[in-house]
């Protein structure tokens, strides 16, 4: 059954209802992974080729959430999907502490990229919609706090865990008694199902844009994902490998969730006074820095400093293509991201098994960081080439 008493919830309530579906389906099944990977890597021997591999198929996961929530049309199985999402996000973090079996591990990480983009997709489509009924203003930097909260949930989580319990596997299993925390409000205050559209309303669910729009756009969103998803798998492999910073790989962590959490606001804000593309070329740039910084240094400072800026910039990314696809198509927003979504995920995929590999390789992450900056840069330029008619 997917009908709950919800017909009376309050704004902050599903507002908070899916902060806590993001900390959990993305925070905690996806992020989690990040912090645990050196504890992982050390305990059980996980290469970065197989760390990168793992990494991969977790977006795949989310990909291929991704290619599900862009065919669904039906407001009512959208709504049971991100329900069972937020239960498999539980049990599939807990499952990556029962066993070391590659085969077992990368069966969780895909279920978890499948919660992860149930949380993003489904769950930002259907608080959108409800704003956008309520008359409210449509964007999605408060819901969007989930993310960094997350981040900051799976970094802190991970430090303190480390006190209590040292083996990995114990930790995994703390993080899944973390995600009832969240699970609970995150099931209770699901937006209400909205009303069923009469079919010759649904037919015009689609992005009211053009084709060139949507493929610029799908391409500048591909190098978002390269640049979101190597900082996203490796900032705490790449802090502690190096020797002056063994140790704050966590705080590093944890920088880019508080970083991320109060710049939903302020993306928000650059666009109003900016225009959303200028906002994104700003975006982007300033994370085409952040990615560079600890490959020009090995110092704290430098580690720090890059984190705070991916934080700060990647949730601005997603936040703004994912509103301004979402405005245009207001009867069904989350197909509509989840459309745009798939060039994200699709680099998702590639980028963490080519920066393995070159780390793998050199011993050093500082190659792939350099690509990175560099895909990041041919990302601008495609989003500087967005075409005027279809902006919002």
């Amino acid at each position: 059954m997917s009908s709950h008493p919800t017909s009376n919830l309050q704004p902050w309530q599903v507002i908070t209802g899916g902060i806590c579906g993001l900390v959990l389906t993305i925070g905690l099944a996806r992020f989690a992974f990040t912090p645990l990977l050196p504890l992982m890597q050390l305990q059980t021997g996980l290469s970065d080729a197989a760390a990168g591999g793992l990494a991969a198929i977790n977006y795949a996961g989310y990909i291929s959430g991704a290619l599900a929530v862009a065919w669904i049309d039906d407001v009512r199985w959208r709504h049971r999907l991100y329900g069972w999402g937020l239960w498999m996000a539980l049990l599939t973090t807990a499952a990556m502490a029962l066993t070391t079996w590659m085969p077992a591990w990368g069966l969780s990480r895909y279920l978890g990229g499948l919660c992860g983009a149930g949380g993003m997709l489904l769950g930002s489509g259907l608080v959108l919609g409800w704003l956008m009924r309520q008359g409210r203003r449509p964007e999605l930097g408060l819901y969007f706090i989930g993310i960094g909260l997350g981040v900051v949930v799976s970094a802190l989580g991970a430090w303190g865990l480390s006190f209590l319990w040292p083996d990995w596997s114990s930790q995994w299993l703390a993080f899944a008694a973390i995600g009832l925390v969240f699970f609970v409000p995150a099931w209770l205050w699901r937006p209400p199902v909205p009303p069923v559209v009469a079919p010759s309303a649904a037919s015009g669910s689609g992005p009211a844009v053009s084709r060139r729009w949507m493929l610029t756009m799908a391409g500048s969103y591909f190098a978002a994902g390269w640049g979101f998803v190597i900082s996203a798998t490796f900032t705490v492999a790449i802090v502690e490998r190096e020797p002056a910073l063994a140790g704050q790989g966590a705080l590093a962590w944890a920088l880019v969730g508080l970083a991320a959490m109060p710049a939903v606001f302020v993306w928000d804000k650059v666009a109003r006074r900016l225009g959303d593309t200028r906002a994104l070329l700003l975006a982007f740039a300033l994370q085409t820095v952040a990615v560079v910084l600890p490959a020009v240094s090995g110092s704290l400072a430098a580690a720090l400093l890059g984190a705070i800026g991916y934080g700060a910039t990647f949730i601005g990314i997603v936040s703004l293509t994912l509103a301004l696809v979402g405005r245009r198509a207001p009867q069904n927003p989350g197909k509509a991201m989840a459309r745009l979504t798939l060039s994200y995920g699709a680099a998702q995929m590639v980028a963490p098994v080519v920066a393995g590999a070159m780390a793998q390789v050199t011993g050093t992450f500082k190659g792939a960081l350099w690509l990175t900056a560099g895909v990041m840069l041919l990302g601008m330029a495609l989003l500087a080439t967005l075409p005027e008619d279809a902006q919002v």
